[in-house]
């Protein structure tokens, strides 16, 4: 009967043991598992950093692509203006044209007002010529009034 106790308690202590090994091992497994996830963990926080990261640059580059895009268009529009005016080689060209036309119409300007003062001039010793005439008939007639009346006295007075 002590032997068969014996037994028991080898087989209760073997499974003891046993189930001791078992918790141990299966504490271990937790450990790693423990320091699994902690690794997981921090390949994760590192991923969430690096995509948190990427999309900031992500953002930044989605702002100098709108610039570009807003230069870009502002550079079209500018293009399609010039595109209507005339290039720089024309526009000396006709600025050239203008000018002689500008000195010449210059030339006009002084042959005309040059002739207007003459004629301005002509126009006033041609006035200042009727006036004198208007003058001298004016004093021709005076005259002739005056003779007409002394003649129309004498006739009236016969001299004795």
């Amino acid at each position: 009967e002590g032997y068969s106790q014996y037994q028991r308690m080898l087989s209760t202590l073997s499974q003891c043991e046993f189930s001791m090994g078992k918790t141990l091992l299966v504490y271990d497994m937790n450990l790693r598992e423990m320091e699994n996830y902690e690794k997981i963990y921090k390949e994760i926080e590192c991923s969430i950093a690096g995509a948190h990261e990427k999309i900031a640059e992500c953002k930044k580059q989605i702002l100098q692509a709108k610039r570009i895009r807003k230069n870009r268009q502002e550079y079209d529009a500018l293009a399609k203006v010039i595109q209507h005016h005339p290039d720089r080689h024309e526009t000396l060209k006709e600025l050239e044209a203008l000018g002689k036309e500008l000195e010449h119409l210059s030339h006009i300007k002084e042959s005309v007002e040059d002739k207007l003062e003459l004629r301005r001039k002509q126009f006033h010793v041609l006035l200042s010529t009727i006036h004198e005439l208007q003058q001298t008939l004016e004093n021709d007639e005076k005259l002739s009034e005056v003779e007409e009346a002394q003649e129309t006295s004498m006739e009236a007075d016969p001299k004795p």
